[in-house]
């Protein structure tokens, strides 16, 4: 039921802009189509898009913002750089790697501005630290999600190869994550926020063995092509003022209940045990605010995109540094749009 890489197009039903956006058939009609790709159903995940979609933010710069789940990052960035989608929200890393292949992918929102993955390992493990996984298996959710460049960025950092000291095994998550632990096929998990939720409900309650400096390093955020940028800005910083105001919308408590409730509507199975809906918002909100707010919420720090990509090259997924690091990202429409550039 809360498998976060099931692909529902029956998503998309949910999704319609609220009422309060439309007022006739003809306002409607004059709306941009917009197709933005997450790579899992959950709509926690991306709740400041829900939000927006709820509340009418999209509608009022607009926007007919249509919703579509994929199986991880690689995905997203292919739906992207094929024309299938405007908008997605992948990871850092595999961002990184995809301009490695010349894919001009840019990240514009920074979401997940704490990490939102982790290495964690059964409560009752042995394990301490990332060393004392030498010789052992851990789990991803997909082979190629921004979870493993993650863990692998964890491993390298104690001086821990892939395929050498350690290797990855590609298990899902959700119910085949947690039968990975207790059939001994796994000894730890990369681990988003709702994976550890989930596990923890399901009857294998885990603890996090990421050493604190890697908390730094942002996780998933919204991206779009430097095509789509340079050619149509405007529609970019529409997007971005409607995320950006439907996630101040959903960090005040006394929305709690409203964005909720959008979250609900989004994805009806995700929010039906409302008690782990709600925790697991709590913990993935608490996820999305920076430590340093002086650039305000979708800020990208610069010097953790050179991390980004030092641990990018470290753990191999990169061959070397990008030409223009810079290229990657713009905080130019965040910015604007949060009131920290005029």
């Amino acid at each position: 039921m809360l498998n976060r890489r099931i692909f529902t197009a029956l998503m998309a039903s949910a999704l319609a802009l609220s009422p309060l956006g439309i007022a006739t058939m003809a306002s409607a009609q004059a709306l941009t189509k917009v197709t933005f790709v997450q790579p899992s159903p959950s709509a926690i995940n991306s709740f400041n898009v829900f939000v927006a979609i709820g509340e009418g933010y999209f509608a009022e710069e607009g926007l007919d913002v249509k919703v579509e789940a994929i199986n991880g990052s690689g995905a997203v960035l292919q739906a992207l750089s094929s024309g299938q989608a405007q908008f997605g929200r992948p990871g850092p890393g595999p961002v990184l790697a995809a301009r490695g292949r010349d894919v001009d992918v840019v990240f514009i929102y920074n979401f997940a501005a704490k990490s939102n993955f982790g290495v964690v390992v059964p409560a009752d493990s042995p394990v301490k630290a990332p060393t004392d996984l030498k010789g052992k298996v851990i789990g991803t959710g997909t082979a190629d999600g921004a979870e493993v460049g993650f863990a692998r960025n964890v491993m390298s950092g104690s001086g821990m190869k892939d395929g050498t000291d350690y290797t990855f095994l590609t298990v899902g998550d959700g119910g085949p994550a947690t039968a990975a632990f207790s059939s001994g096929e796994i000894q730890a998990y990369s681990a988003s926020t709702a994976d550890a939720a989930i596990l923890n409900q399901r009857g294998v309650p885990v603890r996090e063995i990421t050493p604190p400096e890697y908390q730094r390093f942002f996780g998933n955020g919204f991206v779009t092509m430097g095509d789509t940028i340079r050619n149509n800005p405007e529609l970019v910083e529409k997007f971005v003022r409607a995320i950006h105001r439907g996630h101040v919308f959903a960090l005040d408590d006394a929305n709690r209940a409203k964005v909720l409730a959008h979250m609900a509507t989004a994805n009806p199975q995700e929010s039906e045990d409302t008690a782990f809906a709600a925790a697991l918002f709590d913990a993935v909100k608490a996820k999305t605010v920076p430590v340093d707010m002086t650039n305000g919420l979708g800020y990208q720090p610069p010097e953790v995109w050179e991390e980004w990509q030092a641990t990018q090259i470290a753990g191999g997924e990169l061959k070397a540094a990008l030409p223009d690091l810079t290229a990657a990202y713009t905080n130019d429409f965040t910015l604007k749009v949060n009131g920290s550039k005029k």
